[in-house]
């Protein structure tokens, strides 16, 4: 966020880091998180994991159910507080962004001023993944800081949540495009949504399938191995429409797998992330 501290801190500086993995990323793919972590802690920090966490509560505030979001902020708000930590880095721009953007005002609606405040502060020391490795750690090259390595042409996919509310710019894509041996493919009309937009998909399928028929379409032209992102929610859908693609469409057998962009992050030449010759049809787990 632009608020948000922008000092590096020193190359030697070690932090104890909270590991805010995210609800969908902790019960469907957990190899997200462990990949943030192996980052981490390739940089020598501290990692760390508050038991009690669970969802943020956005799908109940963006379906306006702001007295049911109460008790899961308040939820997400003891679970942190009640650890010591420096940061808190989640591989979600889309969950990070409901901190800043809807804690503090659904714990106001609730008539809850201290747990505005307290929401606020967390918040504030919460950055998504690639904010957090750019803009505190000072990385600009993943191949020399982390070592990662990953020879595939990668297509990249900016979720609404990091462009628009945490403003996130080139951060994900500079950091994909510094991994040794990842060629980055450009997709069509890249900033459109993909359709998801956690309940819009639900509420208005239609409309929500239209938009991901143009963005894999989009996808599949670049002729990518893979589509990256942020969020394994976009990700996830965007992986069904491929998955289809390749069972309707056989000429399209070629449509890329999609992974996140942690577990290319922390692709090493010593362990490195293998991509399966028929494709992926889920998000990060169907590839070892």
């Amino acid at each position: 966020m632009e608020g948000k501290d922008q000092t590096l801190l020193p190359e030697d500086s070690k932090m104890k880091i909270a590991l805010f993995a995210t609800c969908i990323v902790d019960a469907m793919y957990p190899e997200v998180a462990i990949a943030t972590t192996r980052i981490l802690e390739r940089l020598g920090h501290t990692v760390s994991f508050p038991e009690r966490q669970a969802c943020c509560g956005q799908m109940h505030i963006n379906s306006g159910k702001f007295h049911d979001a109460y008790p899961v902020v308040r939820n997400h708000v003891l679970a942190f507080e009640n650890a010591a930590w420096d940061y808190a880095v989640a591989p979600s721009g889309s969950c990070v962004a409901s901190l800043g953007h809807q804690h503090p005002m659904i714990a106001r609606y609730n008539d809850d001023e201290s747990l505005a405040g307290r929401a606020a502060d967390i918040a504030d020391r919460t950055y998504e993944l690639c904010h957090f490795l750019t803009d505190i750690c000072g990385i600009s090259d993943a191949a020399e800081a982390l070592g990662s390595y990953f020879p595939h042409t990668v297509a990249y996919h900016p979720s609404c949540h990091g462009m628009r509310i945490l403003r996130l710019g080139d951060r994900q894509r500079d950091l994909l495009a510094s991994v040794e041996g990842l060629e980055l493919a450009e997709i069509q009309n890249e900033s459109e949504c993909c359709g998801f937009g956690g309940t819009f998909a639900v509420k208005n399928p239609a409309i929500s399938g239209a938009m991901l028929g143009d963005k894999t379409e989009a996808i599949v032209s670049t002729n990518a191995e893979v589509c990256s992102g942020g969020d394994v929610s976009c990700l996830m859908h965007i992986g069904g429409g491929l998955s289809r693609t390749r069972r309707l469409i056989p000429a399209e057998s070629n449509a890329p797998a999609t992974v996140h962009l942690a577990r290319i992050l922390a692709s090493t030449k010593e362990e490195p992330l293998m991509v399966p010759a028929e494709g992926a049809t889920v998000t990060g787990g169907a590839l070892r």
